[in-house]
């Protein structure tokens, strides 16, 4: 049941993000462009997503287990350090000059967009330094 769950809820995300636009990197690159031609219709988008999630998660907050049974373990870190800013500036920096971030670079490949496979070769590489780093600072402490 779970990974069914799992697949509509995969299937149901990527949906949105071909019909809103954010599967396409021209658009979003348009709504990173402020001192240019920016197209605001992604703050709707985002605007939609953040209220969505400020429910679910006051929801989830309240609960112990998941509407399937799963324990529910929510986020407990709320301190903003260096790490968390450098990881959002490296973030938003490759979001400026692709145009995609994870979710939606995902469903780029699976629409056959080239760039987008170069991105996520990019994203699986980055996510494969930090952990090997992350280790070795486990291993130095």
């Amino acid at each position: 049941m779970a990974l069914l769950a799992s697949l509509l809820a995969g299937l149901v995300f990527g949906l949105g993000l071909i019909v809103s636009g954010m599967a396409n990197p021209a658009k979003v690159l348009g709504f990173l462009d402020v001192a240019g031609r920016w197209d605001p219709s992604l703050a709707f988008v985002m605007g939609g997503a953040i209220a969505v999630g400020l429910v679910a998660f006051a929801v989830a907050a309240r609960r112990t287990v998941s509407l399937l049974g799963a324990p529910m373990r929510l986020p407990s870190a709320r301190n903003i350090d260096r790490r968390l800013l450098g990881g959002s500036a490296l973030f938003g920096m490759g979001w400026g000059v692709a145009g995609f971030c994870p979710g939606p670079a995902l469903v780029s490949v699976g629409m056959g967009e080239a760039k987008a496979l170069v991105f996520v070769a990019a994203m699986l590489a980055g996510m494969g330094m930090f952990e090997l780093l992350e280790r070795r600072r486990r291993m130095a402490t």
